[in-house]
């Protein structure tokens, strides 16, 4: 008879425990973007400084040296759907100069300002970044565009 307690007890608890697993599984990715985001504005402007240098030295744009690129204020987070990761969403204004002896020298919409998200991603309890930038879309329009890769994050209260 014993025995037949025991098995209604772990039956109860596993009850239980499949009752609350979701809220608290929710709780818990809440809790994590809430300190990515304070992360994320803690060490906002070295975050900024390495996607410029990270940006400038991947050669890209080719024939076109990184000028300026200036952070706008609004910061987006995202989560990649297959992996779980989060992502952050910068809008910026690039300035490109044409390299001396490339084919862009002399084409007269090298100066033009463009307009892109730069992207940042949340890795073992750090921001990186490898410095890509999503052109002509604000971070909203990539989180849209891109909407097979990420979906928007938004902390339940």
């Amino acid at each position: 008879m014993a025995w037949l307690w025991l098995v209604a007890a772990v039956f109860l608890v596993g009850a239980v425990l499949l009752l609350i697993w979701r809220p608290l599984r929710s709780l818990g990715k809440d809790i994590q973007v809430e300190r990515a985001r304070e992360l994320f504005l803690l060490q906002r402007e070295r975050l900024e400084a390495r996607f410029v240098t990270a940006a400038a030295a991947s050669g890209k744009p080719r024939g076109l040296r990184w000028k300026d690129c200036s952070f706008e204020r609004e910061v987006e987070l995202a989560r990649e759907r297959q992996t779980g990761q989060l992502v952050a969403l910068v809008p910026v204004t690039i300035q490109f100069e044409a390299i001396e002896g490339s084919d862009m020298e002399g084409l007269p919409a090298v100066g033009n300002l463009r307009n892109a998200s730069a992207v940042f991603f949340f890795q073992r309890g750090q921001w990186l970044t490898v410095g890509k930038a999503v052109f002509n879309l604000n971070p909203v329009e990539v989180i849209r565009h891109f909407e097979n890769r990420y979906e928007r994050v938004t902390v339940s209260r």
